[in-house]
């Protein structure tokens, strides 16, 4: 166990994090480490080095910033811009609001999860895609609607959806 001053590598191990994202890591804890309140900063920062926070992470992230590992843990599990389980290199949401439903987004959601072996909160196994169903994305007009990343997808269709998501690697 290293003291407190000084950094080292030996108090976390996790087939998801590097060498190179955990020095990463250390230079954000460093960065916020005395300053209160600093836990949401600094688990955004460290969740979007390794994409989602793991739970060595978070006991790591605890006992390098001197606080219990259930009060970080306690923040990460709260607020939902953190995961706690692996995400997707792209995240696909789905509308499955009224205007989407009624124009068969449910066939579309159906042709996802059938394709890429992935059913609605989960991440499939090679970590392409996360899929999320969500009520509203603000664009009814588009309906069928589904947004990969920062890209709206309008009017998609079930036969035309697998050749969308193939575009992202």
């Amino acid at each position: 166990m290293c003291s407190n001053d000084k950094l080292c590598h030996e108090d976390i191990t996790h087939e998801d994090i590097t060498n190179d994202m955990l020095e990463k890591i250390d230079a954000v804890i460093q960065t916020h480490k005395k300053t209160p309140g600093a836990v949401i900063t600094v688990l955004r920062e460290c969740q979007d080095i390794v994409n989602y926070l793991p739970t060595p992470l978070i006991d790591y992230i605890a006992g390098r910033m001197n606080l219990p590992a259930s009060e970080v843990f306690g923040v990460a599990s709260f607020y939902s811009l953190f995961s706690l389980k692996p995400k997707g290199r792209h995240t696909v949401k789905v509308c499955t609001g009224t205007a989407c439903y009624v124009k068969g987004i449910r066939e579309v959601l159906s042709r996802i999860e059938g394709e890429f072996d992935l059913c609605e909160g989960e991440t499939d196994k090679d970590r392409r895609f996360s899929l999320q169903g969500v009520r509203c994305l603000g664009a009814c007009g588009l309906a069928p609607v589904m947004v990969v990343g920062e890209d709206t997808h309008g009017e998609v269709k079930p036969e035309k959806v697998v050749q969308i998501l193939d575009n992202y690697k």
